[in-house]
């Protein structure tokens, strides 16, 4: 009889002592933030670059200009406005892009 109870509270106590890690597991540790400013930056160049975005935008505007507009003239305005918006919304998108990674990285969810 104390070698059944013996074996009863021994997994007992073994479930009790892995209930309680299961917990500390799961949990991701947060980075230091000069590892999250690093781990960011990679992420933000990743991301595509600015010189891009603003030939892409030029490309589009340029069309626009050229179907709304009478002249090459239009063509030229829309190839220029769209450079500078397409330069700008990549730049924003870059800078989302890095303030995405970092906040993750220090709440820790980042592998």
């Amino acid at each position: 009889m104390a070698n059944i109870l013996e074996k009863v509270v021994k997994k007992r106590v073994m479930l009790l002592g892995a209930l309680l890690l299961i917990p500390l597991s799961g949990q991701a540790q947060a980075g230091s933030a000069a590892d999250c400013q690093a781990y960011a930056k990679r992420v933000e160049m990743d991301s595509g670059s600015v010189a891009g975005g603003a030939g892409r935008g030029a490309l589009r505007g340029a069309a626009f200009g050229a179907i709304v507009g009478d002249s090459s003239k239009a063509a030229g305005r829309g190839a220029a406005l769209g450079a500078v918006a397409g330069g700008l919304r990549n730049n924003a998108s870059k800078n989302d892009a890095y303030k995405r990674a970092y906040d993750s990285c220090m709440a820790g969810n980042v592998n």
